[in-house]
């Protein structure tokens, strides 16, 4: 008898028909919430988890208020499906309307959170042009995080995803067309923040990664560097002890890395929020000299 060794791309796609895209779900600021609250018991970061949890309560209420903004018309749509164009890519849409106001939101909203220096720290968002306020955004989602004012980046951040996240969910899968690139959002052109390994119905052991923008997700095979496409070598770090919900997948080509959530060893595991609470993570694979190719909008550096 022959037997015939599978690749982890062709087992998934044995198991049947893989949603090769996930929009996101009306509820995906409130999960994220409710997840970073569970992480900050006991944790080293307690106080910025509980923090960035009211941030995510707060996008959580202007997705639910149906923030301003309509996707590209059909034809347009069609034509980025066609040439295999993110639809919701930023450089080419206008920035939605009143997202200057969804940001001054959510800052008042953490705002009383904060001790008296952290609320002055907010002040220049809150009090701020919108030509300020629209340069800081376009620096974030050009990745110039070297002249991000780093207060303001996650509250700026947030309300790019509110409004980035309202775009995404009127779209149909069959709309968007697969990325050329497994690193960037199919849907938006954005880089992810980490992927995750589903678990349930026809996603049950797929992984996914999410866009740190729109919140869509898109099926990536395991195994298999989402930065530069390399399957061979690829190695997993994680914390002694931990309970290795939170994994480092790296590749030895490219020498960077991406974080995994594995939902199989906690459902309740977020993308984003395992990401943030997993920093220590990062910092060991920033002493192996392994770059991070994710983004996470609550937690990135820039000038004060």
């Amino acid at each position: 008898m022959t037997t015939t060794l599978l690749q982890p791309g062709q087992i998934e796609a044995a198991a049947g028909s893989i949603p090769e895209l996930r929009l996101p779900p009306a509820d995906v600021f409130l999960t994220r919430a409710r997840r970073l609250e569970q992480l900050a018991e006991g944790h080293a970061m307690a106080d910025y988890l509980r923090f960035v949890a009211r941030l995510a309560h707060a996008q959580q209420a202007c997705l639910d208020a149906g923030p301003a903004g309509e996707p590209p018309a059909a034809d347009r749509l069609e034509q980025c499906r066609e040439y295999g164009m993110p639809p919701l890519a930023p450089a080419g849409l206008p920035r939605p309307a009143g997202w200057h106001d969804t940001a001054r939101a959510l800052a008042r909203t953490v705002q009383a959170l904060l001790t008296p220096a952290g609320q002055a720290a907010l002040q220049p968002l809150v009090e701020g042009a919108d030509a300020w306020l629209d340069d800081q955004a376009t620096r974030l989602l050009e990745n110039d995080t070297e002249h991000v004012h780093a207060a303001v980046a996650p509250i700026i951040g947030a309300a790019l995803q509110v409004h980035w996240t309202h775009l995404a969910r009127q779209l149909d899968p069959a709309q968007v067309a697969r990325p050329e690139h497994p690193n960037l959002c199919p849907v938006c052109g954005s880089h992810p923040v980490s992927s995750v390994v589903r678990i349930g119905g026809a996603e049950n052991g797929l992984r996914y990664l999410h866009c740190t923008l729109c919140s869509s997700e898109w099926h990536v095979v395991r195994a298999k560097c989402s930065n530069c496409d390399n399957t061979r070598d690829i190695a997993y770090y994680h914390l002694e002890g931990g309970d290795r919900v939170v994994e480092a997948e790296a590749c030895p080509e490219c020498q960077t890395y991406l974080k995994v959530v594995h939902q199989e060893k906690d459902p309740n595991a977020d993308p984003v929020a395992d990401d943030l609470a997993s920093l220590t993570l990062d910092l060991l694979m920033d002493e192996a000299d392994h770059a991070r190719s994710g983004v996470n909008w609550y937690l990135i550096p820039g000038h004060p």
